[in-house]
């Protein structure tokens, strides 16, 4: 069934969840229902269905994409108040369980750390990031949880700074750490499968976000250009949420190549032999 005035279909927001131009998603599932399937349509928040006069106002600005159980009552009476509240919104076809029947990538709730207050996750890493603290940003918010907080601090603050802030340490060797390297692979590596999100777009980006961020070029021949554009943006930016703010669109790109351009080449065009200048002729 094609997507109505009123909804969006499976596929058509499966092609929009990892890019720029996603919609602000909204899970107004019922406890209940959510219990039996506690897993989201990546980058999903969860909010009250019977409350959404109170938090539309968080999408203004962007369209939204409401989901509920099966695309029913819910989602669609959700969609609805958004709409006359001034946001573009629209339901999810079939809801959770047509994403779930399509084979499509679901984020265990069980795998986000607690929220804070205003619903967000909080995150805390070294300060100036190279490859891996830029590309798990990058994924966790693009996958994750778009309103994620992240926090640059000395080295040898990280662990105090996660303990006092109810912050997410990651991608620092210290014990008891969740969130960081597990032999050969990188932390990015480590929530590309936490998060459910191992679809072959990102599974390709992760080897190539590997071999930058530990030296194994041959793992991947486009990990010189990443490390060498990630290398860039650190000497360009001094401040570290600013580095983040380019890298994310340096990650956007690395993604829609890995995702839609592999076979894609660019070669520039032969000619058949030396051009002639113009107004000149052959002696």
């Amino acid at each position: 069934m094609a997507s109505s005035t009123t909804s969006i279909s499976v596929e058509k927001l499966a092609r929009l969840i990892g890019t720029p131009a996603c919609p602000v998603l909204v899970d107004v599932q019922t406890d209940a229902d959510f219990a039996a399937l506690p897993r989201l349509v990546p980058g999903a928040r969860r909010r009250p269905w019977d409350r959404a006069g109170e938090w539309a106002a968080e999408c203004a600005g962007r369209p939204a994409v409401l989901i509920c159980q099966k695309g029913l009552k819910l989602s669609q009476g959700a969609a609805a108040w958004l709409r006359q509240a001034g946001v573009p919104a629209e339901s999810l076809e079939g809801g959770a369980l047509a994403w779930q029947a399509a084979g499509l990538p679901m984020v265990p709730e069980a795998s986000l750390p607690a929220r804070d207050r205003e619903g967000r996750t909080i995150w805390v890493t070294r300060s100036r990031p190279k490859v891996d603290r830029i590309a798990c940003p990058w994924l966790i918010r693009r996958f994750v949880d778009p309103a994620a907080v992240f926090l640059f601090v000395a080295p040898s603050e990280v662990l105090a700074v996660a303990d006092r802030f109810a912050a997410a340490p990651f991608d620092i060797e210290e014990d008891g750490v969740f969130w960081t390297h597990r032999g050969d692979r990188c932390t990015f590596d480590v929530m590309v499968a936490e998060f459910g999100l191992s679809t072959p777009a990102l599974e390709r980006l992760a080897t190539i976000v590997r071999a930058a961020d530990t030296a194994r070029p041959e793992l991947a021949p486009e990990a010189p250009g990443l490390l060498a554009a990630s290398l860039g943006l650190s000497r360009l930016f001094a401040d570290d949420l600013q580095q983040l703010d380019a890298g994310m669109g340096l990650y956007d790109a690395f993604y829609r190549w890995c995702r839609d351009a592999t076979e894609e080449t660019h070669n520039w065009p032969a000619t058949k032999g030396p051009a002639k200048a113009k107004g000149t002729s052959a002696r």
